[in-house]
């Protein structure tokens, strides 16, 4: 995937990638967005800002958004120019691109935000071009969302994939409690991944997962834990450190997504394998990584439930149809998609 913007005042065609089908009609309405006029707009210009295309997940979600682009341009017979920007994990950077997006005329905004902490001042931007902005899968906190016009979130909530990721670990616990409880003491030993400091899908999968275990009574022990920013290189330098200082004591690893998961993988194979890991979004190297037996389980994070969503309710707004007609919108602003347990079998 091309790392560079296109313009959304661009009136070529997107590049085509392979055909996806896209859920039936999306909604229609009668005016487009920042006074563009009346009629159906012939081309829609969707600015899509990342906050890293480095992210597998991420990656994932925009390939969808351009597939799915391209068979909406087929369903609809207009033009649909989809520009994507990756903000390379910098506020600065992503702010500049979104300038650009705005100076260039798009209908519609999909932010992957850097620092949930800047949104106000994006959506300030946003609002004086009279342009609604779909934030997704980095949750902005609620007051930038609750109390603004054409604002809105769509993802999943990210104590759910916690929750469900502890359920994998339980089942584990329960069935194959001998092979689990290496030093047989009826405590669960575990190391903890994190994603960056201060992410809410950081902070609400680390305190959910081990909140499941404690709430059906199994006792826990954290031995350490650490952010390694949802990358799998620095979770593999992590783990190589934790391996080092608690080798055999370690029974479990939890990581807040897949690509930490792989790379704690990455450091349990060069010190001899045989741990319990589990991670969270389901992306294509974590279930090959199922099917081999290297990872425990993931948590499925809907890409392209996601990638849909956010196409449905962008095409809705940027033809002023009321959204709460294309899409299964809760408090006026929230789409919210499910997760779902993927793991290895287990003996009854």
């Amino acid at each position: 995937m091309s790392r560079s913007t296109r313009s959304c005042s661009s009136r070529l065609p997107l590049r085509r990638l392979a055909a996806f089908a896209l859920a039936a009609a999306l909604a229609l309405g009668a005016a487009g967005c920042g006074g563009r006029g009346a009629e159906r707009q012939d081309t829609l210009r969707l600015g899509v800002a990342l906050y890293s295309q480095d992210d597998t997940f991420i990656a994932s979600i925009a390939q969808h958004l351009e597939r799915m682009a391209q068979e909406a341009e087929v369903d609809q017979g207009r033009r649909i120019n989809l520009s994507l920007a990756d903000g390379a994990n910098n506020q600065t950077t992503q702010m500049e691109q979104i300038d650009r997006f705005l100076s260039r005329g798009c209908d519609v905004l999909l932010v992957n935000i850097v620092d949930r902490t800047a949104a106000a001042v994006l959506i300030d931007k946003a609002e004086a071009a009279g342009v609604p902005v779909i934030f997704f899968n980095r949750q902005p906190v609620a007051e930038d969302i609750d109390y603004r016009e054409g604002v809105y979130y769509v993802g999943a909530r990210a104590e759910e994939s916690g929750r469900l990721q502890g359920e994998l670990v339980l089942e584990a616990w329960q069935n194959e409690r001998i092979g689990l409880d290496r030093n047989g003491d009826g405590v669960l030993q575990y190391v903890m991944l994190e994603g960056e400091p201060g992410h809410q899908d950081s902070l609400l999968r680390t305190e959910y997962s081990i909140k499941t275990l404690t709430d059906a009574g199994v006792a826990v022990e954290k031995l350490a834990g650490d952010a390694a920013n949802w990358n799998r290189g620095q979770a593999a330098a992590r783990m190589e450190q934790w391996l080092a200082e608690f080798g055999d004591g370690i029974e479990a690893v939890f990581s807040n997504n897949d690509d930490m998961a792989l790379g704690a993988i990455d450091a349990i194979k060069d010190w001899g394998g045989g741990l319990l890991v589990v991670g969270v979004d389901a992306t294509a190297p974590a279930l090959e990584a199922i099917e081999s037996g290297d990872l425990f389980g993931t948590v499925l994070n809907d890409g392209r439930g996601i990638a849909r969503a956010m196409l449905t309710l962008a095409l809705a707004l940027a033809d002023g149809a009321a959204p709460e007609s294309a899409v299964d919108l809760q408090g006026g602003h929230y789409v919210w998609l499910p997760y779902q347990k993927i793991g290895q079998e287990l003996p009854g």
